[in-house]
């Protein structure tokens, strides 16, 4: 049987961005589909169904935020935002609503390209993690294989990293992590960024688990980082 290629879709009203992208993606192996405006991506989203998405921020007729937010209504595929802006507002707004990675034009091609990779790795592993290795605590089940996170009988919709964030520090209770050894663990070293990320998907977690009674929770340690406490 003919191996599947894994698709991407990219999103870029500059064409030439587009091409150049696929370009180098398809060297790579990968099937790629080219848009360039945020309800094309929107529509192409549902009939292309892809396993990662590369967005541009500044689009016509929808801008990226609101294409984001459109796919991580429905999915939890992973996102790569592309963007002019370096404000540390911008980068924050992109992972509060649920981005993986983001980077600034201008761009090297072969950084994206690293990027993919790194972000299909660790989502796609994170997929295929054996069943027996789902974490069960009261109220709560993690479950790596099917990649859900049920929480008092209710299933909830986790973003790749936040998945692979409640899914460490509920491995590891009462241990406690630096920003930067979650950096290193979750995002790798391919990432560029800094700390301010780990600390907007913690909140984004916490968000979900806002109900009384539970005997764990995701606790910080001032000046330290952070750990999954349960009593």
């Amino acid at each position: 049987m003919k191996k599947l290629k894994t698709k991407i879709l990219t999103v870029d009203d500059d064409m030439h961005i587009t091409e150049l992208i696929a370009l180098y993606l398809k060297r790579e192996g990968y099937e790629v589909k080219e848009v360039h405006s945020g309800k094309a991506a929107i529509a192409e989203f549902t009939v292309f169904a892809p396993h990662l998405v590369i967005l541009d921020v500044m689009l016509p007729e929808a801008d990226g935020y609101e294409v984001l937010r459109e796919i991580r209504r429905v999915s939890s595929v992973p996102v790569i935002l592309l963007t002019a802006k370096g404000e540390t507002f911008d980068k924050v707004l992109g992972l509060e609503l649920g981005a993986d990675d983001y980077v600034v034009k201008p761009f090297e091609a072969k950084e994206l390209v690293a990027r993919v990779k790194a972000v299909l790795r660790r989502f796609v592993g994170t997929k295929e993690t054996d069943v027996s290795k789902q974490i069960v605590y009261p109220n709560l089940t993690i479950n790596p294989s099917t990649y859900n996170v049920i929480y008092r009988g209710e299933v909830l919709e986790f973003p790749p990293k936040e998945f692979e964030l409640i899914y460490f520090l509920a491995s590891h209770p009462n241990q406690v992590f630096t920003r930067d050894q979650l950096l290193d663990h979750i995002w790798g070293y391919e990432f560029v960024g800094d700390t301010r990320t780990v600390d907007v998907h913690i909140k984004r977690i916490r968000e979900k688990f806002q109900k009384e009674g539970d005997n764990w929770s995701v606790k910080t340690i001032w000046g330290v980082g952070y750990k999954f406490e349960s009593m």
